[in-house]
Parts: structure tokens; C-alpha cells; sequence
């Protein structure tokens, strides 16, 4: 069993403080500076067990620096990260850190490289379970422009932790190589692997949303460096109105995810604290999920009326427990309807189906439970089929939309909803 360094160790368990003996050191100095300062999430991603073709094969899962590219929101003139081991069972080293500036697109290099520390040291590690912030760096980030997060990974944590869905390519290369600027030789993956948030100093009224939901909120079937997901679309409208210039936007979706129970990824009723609660500067959370804990009831086998009309009714608890949750540390939550499946095959929804969903966005509009409710269903379905999505804004699977349809998506948000 290997034997950190007692330095390291501390490094992940120890963001502020210094000897009281002592002149306070520059990095107890940034520390205060940063405990006093309002951060808010310009980027981040959900968690989760990277496993099967999600991990990093054998011959890259160590001694390997790791470039990923994010698109950040909001502005901001001081940057943070945050790292996850939330899943790991054993400590994660990291060997160094970077951030830099994208050159082109869908490639690894890079430039205007500004090094990330650590409690004022170069390395740390992340035990088991665990998270940590960087130190705040000097860095001009522009909304709406491309970041290079570059860590060196002596060896990984088991199992590692990351996120699928990035549609964005990243980079791998044997080595420590974080300040090499061109990465020649690397191999691209399509997945995040550690890195949980980009956070960057904001004036205290200053905020973020965060969008949490499933495969359509994670942007199934958009390309890599397309960014044409929803939350992608508000984003991007909202950066383009002076009153709404400062929010920065959080995609926490997860493809297959569920309210209820497991899938691909902790259900939501799990994640919530996580991804919405404990991230810096939320204000305000929209929630769109419920497809596939429909979908899923009757997949493989019929479901009775009793087993129907139970989900239902778990899904309004489900809901109404996020929405408390979120009310207790000030965070306005927004439900979103659940949009038509009629026709995909992977479900093949029937009358019941139908009629779940009918009875969960009837809840959603009229209960009260939200603060406020975007009709994402009333929109996106077929006006002449009304249990399916419109051929507009269909993928081809009639589950997922389109590029089109996560763009008209994006537009149904109001904006008015954050000032």
C-alpha cells in the first residue's frame, strides 16, 4: 500500500490557515482572499463512476497529463477549479496543474498558460470520496470562451470519477507535459475524467443556474465542439443581455439518469446536494427529468395500474423533496414539463405511458410546487400528434432532439426568470 506524503495529505484537507506563529504566507494570504471573495460556477459537470468505455483504458489510466477543454459562461478576471475523487476508493494524486487558452479547436494546443496550485503547493491529492479547489489564479476568462484545464495524474484512483457526456474533445499523453503547448502525439477521448467546476470571482449579485436533468439536458447526439446543447443556447442568450450578463450557467445533466433510482450515473433524489446545493453561486436550478423513470417502468415487461399510478406519486414526492431542499439555501427552482417519446423504440411507450406523463406535467403546471414552470412539453410536441416530439425538433429517435430542437429549447427559457 502506498504511503502519501504527509504533505500531500494535507494539501487536500487543508484550504485555509497557517502557523499563528508565523508572518502569514502568500498562500494563507490568497486563502483568506478567497473565503472573502462571492464565486459563482461559470462551467461545471456531473459526477460519476467512469467505468467500461467511459474509463481511461489501462494504457492511459496513469502518469499521464490530461487536457480538457470546457466553455465557460460567465466572465471573470480570477479562476478556480474544483477536482473530484467523489467516486474514487482511493486517494487521487495530482501532480501538477494548468490553465491556458485554447488555439483551435477540437486540438490540444494551447497558449498563455497560467499554473494552478494548491494551498500554495504544485501537487495534491484527493482522498477517496473527496473533492478540492485550487487556489484563485489571475487569469482573464471571456464569456463564452474556450478553457484548457491540463493535470498531471501520476496514477488513477480506482474507480475513477468523470463525466461521459462532454461533447468536447480532450486530450491524453504519457507524461508530465501540462506547460507543453502543442501536446504533439496526444490521443483524443470524447469524455472529463476529475474535474468537477470552473469557478471565477464576481460581484456579490452575481449568480448562477444550474440545468439538471437527463440525456437532453447532457446534450445527447450534439457534437464535439458544436456547444448546441440547451443550457449551451441559454447561456449564450444570456451573456448577450446586459442584465443577465453575470450568470453564469452549470449543465448537470447525465444521459439515462432517473428521479427515483440508479441508472447510469446516482439518481437525482442522490446528486441534487452535489450538483445544485453545493455548487458556488447557484440561485437558481432548472429541473427537467422524469423520461426515463417513465420509460423504464414498462421497457421490458407491462406495469399495472397500481405500479403506473405508484410512480407517479413518487415522482411528486421525488420533486417536492428537491424543491425543499433547495428552498432552505435560498435557490429558486424551476420545473421544466416532460416532453413526448410516442414512437421510440427503446421504450415503446403505450397508452399508459402516455397518461403517466400527462398526469406528472399536469402536476408540474398546477401544483404550485415551483417557483416557475417552463412548458417545455407544450412547445417541443407535435401539435398534430401530441404524445410525440415534432419532426422540427426530432433527432430520428423520437425521444432526443435535434440540434434544432435543443436550440429552440434554449430559446423557451425567459429570461426575465434572472434578473
Amino acid at each position: 500500500m502506498r504511503r502519501w506524503p504527509l504533505a500531500l495529505v494535507l494539501s487536500a484537507l487543508i484550504v485555509t490557515g497557517a502557523d499563528a506563529r508565523e508572518p502569514a504566507s502568500a498562500s494563507a494570504r490568497g486563502a483568506a482572499s478567497a473565503r472573502d471573495t462571492h464565486w459563482i460556477a461559470t462551467w461545471g459537470s456531473s459526477q460519476m463512476i467512469a467505468e467500461g468505455d467511459n474509463a481511461l483504458p489501462a494504457d492511459r489510466a496513469g502518469a499521464i497529463t490530461l487536457r480538457q477543454i470546457v466553455r465557460v459562461s460567465a466572465a471573470g478576471e480570477r479562476v478556480r477549479i474544483r477536482l473530484s475523487n467523489a467516486f474514487g476508493t482511493r486517494p487521487l494524486a495530482i501532480g501538477g496543474a494548468q490553465l491556458a487558452r485554447p488555439v483551435v479547436p477540437g486540438t490540444p494546443r494551447t497558449e498563455g498558460g497560467a499554473r494552478l496550485t494548491f494551498s500554495g503547493q504544485g501537487d495534491a491529492v484527493i482522498l477517496a470520496g473527496a473533492e478540492i479547489y485550487s487556489d484563485p489564479v489571475p487569469f482573464h476568462v471571456a464569456a463564452g470562451a474556450d478553457l484548457a484545464i491540463s493535470l498531471y495524474l501520476p496514477e488513477a484512483a480506482g474507480p475513477q470519477t468523470g463525466h461521459p457526456g462532454s461533447r468536447a474533445t480532450s486530450f491524453t499523453l504519457a507524461g508530465n507535459a501540462v506547460t507543453d503547448e502543442t501536446l504533439a502525439g496526444a490521443t483524443p477521448t470524447t469524455h472529463w475524467y476529475a474535474l468537477a467546476d470552473v469557478e471565477v470571482a464576481r460581484a456579490p449579485a452575481a449568480g448562477t443556474v444550474v440545468a439538471i436533468g437527463d440525456s437532453i439536458t447532457d446534450g445527447y447526439g450534439v457534437k464535439p465542439e458544436h456547444n448546441a446543447r440547451w443550457p449551451d443556447v441559454l447561456a449564450e442568450r444570456l451573456r448577450g443581455t446586459a442584465a443577465t450578463r453575470a450568470i453564469g450557467v452549470v449543465n448537470a445533466g447525465i444521459g439515462g439518469n432517473r428521479v427515483l433510482l440508479d441508472g447510469l450515473g446516482p439518481n437525482l433524489l442522490a446528486r441534487f446536494d452535489r450538483d445544485v446545493i453545493a455548487r458556488s453561486g447557484v440561485r437558481w436550478a432548472i429541473v427537467l427529468e422524469g423520461v426515463n423513470d417513465l420509460g423504464v417502468l414498462t421497457r421490458d415487461a407491462p406495469a399495472t395500474p397500481a405500479q403506473h399510478a405508484a410512480l407517479v406519486a413518487q415522482l411528486k414526492v421525488g420533486f417536492a423533496q428537491l424543491v425543499a431542499r433547495a428552498h432552505a439555501h435560498g435557490i429558486t427552482v424551476i420545473g421544466g414539463t416532460v416532453m413526448p417519446f410516442g414512437g421510440n423504440t427503446y421504450y415503446h411507450p403505450d397508452a399508459a405511458n402516455e397518461a403517466d406523463r400527462q398526469a406528472v406535467n399536469a402536476f408540474i403546471r398546477t401544483s404550485g410546487l415551483f417557483d416557475a414552470v417552463i412548458d417545455f412539453d407544450r412547445s417541443m410536441r407535435d401539435p398534430a400528434h401530441p404524445d410525440r416530439l415534432s419532426p422540427a425538433y426530432d433527432s430520428g429517435d423520437h425521444l432526443h432532439p435535434s440540434e434544432a430542437g435543443y436550440r429552440a429549447m434554449g430559446g423557451l427559457v425567459p429570461l426575465a426568470l434572472f434578473r
